[in-house]
């Protein structure tokens, strides 16, 4: 009886690490980040993509054709700016793809203002 609880107990920790944002409290904190502004792309850009890209889901994942995937609440690339265990990545961000699924989006913004510097933007 003990081992099925233990499984519960852990599964409904990793459930609890992720988080859906609300969009004012999204904004709060991207705000609070210095997002406004930052690359040219105003807070309502920001928050339209997040939008767009994870309904403000921070545990958001999607597999591409290719076998690299997006993740979190930016979905960020494997491919070019986080590594995971599926495919090859130029790991820009140094960084885990799997650190981008936590409710703490702290490292999902330092990698999304690296990304946005590069001269492609947030098409990156």
């Amino acid at each position: 009886m003990g081992c099925p609880l233990l499984l519960l107990l852990a599964l409904l920790t990793a459930v609890t690490k992720a988080k859906v944002f609300s969009r004012c409290e999204l904004a709060r904190l991207l705000q609070e980040e210095g997002l406004n502004g930052y690359g040219g792309y105003s807070l309502a850009n920001w928050l339209c993509m997040a939008f767009y890209e994870s309904t403000f889901n921070t545990a958001a994942q999607s597999i591409k054709v290719d076998g690299s995937a997006d993740y979190g609440i930016f979905q960020i690339s494997s491919q070019q700016w986080c590594t995971d265990d599926h495919s090859p990545s130029d790991n820009r961000c140094r960084m885990a793809c799997r650190d981008l699924l936590s409710s703490n989006i702290t490292d999902d913004i330092i990698c999304a203002k690296r990304i946005v510097r590069n001269p492609q933007g947030m098409d990156a």
